[in-house]
């Protein structure tokens, strides 16, 4: 019968290289001490190759040699050896209160053990991978302060008092006709933000069918409805933690749903539809409207306190038809960016070109600008813009002389029927949002057509 206090040396070799861990121990220098026989396996060497030598030269990626300078402890690290993601535990040694190594250990006893365990997790790699990626892309702010381009003092006031609410967290109204930039305004706040490394989630409020905007906003429970995704699924709300949401036409928000976003805003908590469980979410709010919410709220259309709640800071975007100083550099930088999404090189404007823009009143502001700079890029095949490239409402107020000094000929130009078909429907939408006051809904249905057409075809004219 054994009466030794402690385990034989042979004893305790052996147990760790039947231990469920691949085990290596350092020594001050970084030099491997110890390595048992399963890590050595998977790394194809064995211990008299791999005992005295420094560990970097033993296991890639590896941290031990920088454990024993910290004395602090990694736990569940991800490294990748011989082209697997392996989980490493790294732990400072001390003996006699002094650090003398570090042990570290990966999870797995052999290769097969890895592999059965990888084709676990890889479709759980994977789906984060997707995921980081729609993040990076789709909830990141794409425009800062740099890219609001413009000398006019109402703009300068405009982007001064942005900059100066953006690290606040009070929620921010901004207010300018469609097309102004009132979403690069918001992303520029949100990217210059305490908020800036967290998401930013746009909502608009406009395009959302009313009967699917509480689910979009506040996401629901499995089951909650016919067609509900299994697992549920998260709302804007909860996307956006500890970021910005922000909520443009606002304007357009049914009266029922104000009251359940003034509570959200009150209460800094949301319910999914079909839950029963409140969700805290820490959420900062910018909206954004064409419309005139103090005549609104006179109305009964727009809550009043709702309106007070967003209203803490708003910030007035001018329309670009005051801005013309700064039309031009507008639209070099708007060539700039085409350039990069064609492929192209050194576009630019004629002289009679920017004459024609500035003349024009630009109902659809940067928005149509951007359309019709992106319109003649798609028909040009040098790289000088000129009045022919241009849309047919922006010709035919041009001098039939501007016009043969173009085309180098006497001979009107023929005009695609598609820009004939595309300006009329244009003048119709015009004629349609002036007779309802802006009122986009009630436009489509005065035109027969559908709500989420008739937003698409605002976009596409800069209404």
């Amino acid at each position: 019968m054994m009466t030794q206090s402690k385990l034989p040396y042979e004893w305790l070799e052996e147990i760790l290289n039947l231990a469920a861990e691949w085990i290596v121990v350092v020594d001050r220098e970084g030099i491997i001490r110890y390595i048992n026989g399963a890590y050595c396996d998977f790394l194809d060497t064995d211990t008299v190759n791999a005992v005295g030598k420094h560990v970097q030269d033993v296991i890639e990626n590896t941290r031990m040699h920088l454990i024993v300078k910290t004395g602090q402890a990694e736990v569940a690290s991800i490294q990748s050896i011989k082209g697997s993601e392996m989980i490493a535990n790294r732990y400072p040694l001390y003996v006699g209160g002094e650090l003398v190594g570090a042990v570290g250990t990966v999870m797995f006893r052999n290769s097969q053990d890895w592999l059965d365990y990888s084709r676990k997790v890889q479709p759980v790699l994977e789906e984060l991978k997707y995921y980081k990626k729609r993040f990076d892309k789709e909830l990141r702010s794409k425009y800062g302060f740099g890219d609001l381009i413009g000398i006019h003092p109402k703009f300068q006031e405009a982007k001064r008092l942005a900059e100066r609410v953006a690290g606040s967290q009070s929620a921010v109204l901004l207010s300018g006709e469609s097309g102004t930039g009132k979403e690069l305004f918001a992303h520029a706040i949100h990217q210059t933000s305490p908020r800036g490394h967290f998401p930013f989630v746009r909502v608009n409020c406009a395009s959302i069918p009313e009967h699917l905007l509480e689910s979009e906003l506040f996401g629901y429970e499995e089951g909650a409805f016919t067609g509900a995704k299994k697992g549920g699924k998260k709302g804007k709300f909860e996307l956006a933690h500890r970021g910005t949401l922000f909520l443009d036409e606002i304007g357009d928000m049914p009266l029922h749903m104000q009251s359940k976003l003034l509570r959200v805003l009150q209460e800094k908590e949301i319910e999914r539809v079909g839950g029963q469980l409140p969700i805290s979410v820490d959420v900062r709010i910018i909206a954004a409207t064409h419309r005139d919410l103090e005549q609104m709220v006179r109305e009964g259309k727009f809550r009043q306190d709702l309106y007070y709640r967003l209203h803490v800071m708003k910030i007035e975007i001018p329309p670009l038809r005051i801005r013309k100083d700064d039309l031009v550099a507008i639209a070099k930088s708007l060539l700039r960016k085409l350039e990069r999404k064609f492929n192209r090189q050194g576009l630019s404007l004629s002289y009679e070109v920017i004459t024609r823009l500035q003349q024009h009143s630009w109902p659809g502001n940067v928005r149509e600008l951007e359309n019709v700079l992106e319109r003649a890029v798609n028909v040009l095949d040098g790289t000088v813009i000129q009045i022919v490239h241009l849309p047919l409402y922006l010709q035919e107020h041009v001098p039939h002389t501007a016009q043969q000094s173009v085309l180098g000929t006497q001979h009107t130009p023929i005009i695609p029927m598609r820009d004939v078909l595309m300006q009329a429907e244009k003048q119709a939408i015009q004629n349609a949002l002036r007779h309802t006051s802006g009122n986009k809904q009630l436009a489509a249905k005065l035109l027969g057509m559908g709500k989420t057409s008739f937003y698409d075809k605002c976009r596409l004219y800069g209404l």
